[in-house]
């Protein structure tokens, strides 16, 4: 498995939110690595999205690199859980793409050790959260290269069929709680709930 070119990621945001799906997440640590096949994504447009961390141009600490160029991770702490997003849009436009869900493709053991073995299959990786715990993806991957490093996506089966819908979970975003900004491939049974 070798990372996506640079220019995979200069798509338009919820070209490349839908883009995603059915390529490779990939994470190397000193346990080994993991792999799991993108099949749940949510687009982030920034300044126009009231759900987008970076509403407004809200510039802080946690969502600086989503104002440097595309291609890179951006992870971020909710409640308990770290998240793993795709930078996006050109340089100065923050946004971002949330993979929301993946489907365990290499290291399946190493993910089961790490969310424990007491998990059904199809609840190892299905949610944002849970994803990263399997796959050892933690806040030391901020602002790290997708397309060089130790966490990188990679090309992937291609999925048979893709539905979109509103994103999830954020009901206190006005308007943009409806927007069909979230991808996912229908009929797969690690998509999130």
């Amino acid at each position: 498995m070798k990372p996506l070119s640079k220019e995979f990621y200069e798509q338009k945001t919820l070209v490349l939110a839908e883009s995603l799906l059915g390529k490779l997440l990939v994470k190397e640590t000193n346990e080994g690595t993991t792999a799991g096949r993108i099949v749940e994504t949510e687009a982030y447009r920034g300044p126009m999205d009231q759900a987008a961390h970076s509403f407004q141009n809200k510039r802080t600490k946690r969502t600086e690199v989503m104002f440097g160029p595309s291609g890179y991770a951006y992870t971020y702490v909710m409640h308990t859980h770290c998240l793993f997003n795709v930078v996006s849009a050109e340089e100065g436009f923050p946004e971002a793409v949330l993979v929301r869900a993946v489907e365990p493709y290499a290291g399946r053991e190493l993910m089961f050790e790490r969310r424990g073995k007491h998990h059904k299959e199809s609840n190892l990786t299905s949610g944002p959260g849970k994803l990263t715990k399997a796959m050892g993806i933690s806040m030391e991957d901020y602002g790290s290269s997708l397309n060089s490093g130790k966490l990188f996506i990679a090309d992937g089966p291609k999925p048979q069929a893709v539905s979109t819908g509103p994103r999830v979970g954020i009901p206190n975003s006005g308007d943009a709680k409806a927007y069909p900004w979230r991808f996912w491939e229908r009929s797969n049974r690690f998509v999130s709930k």
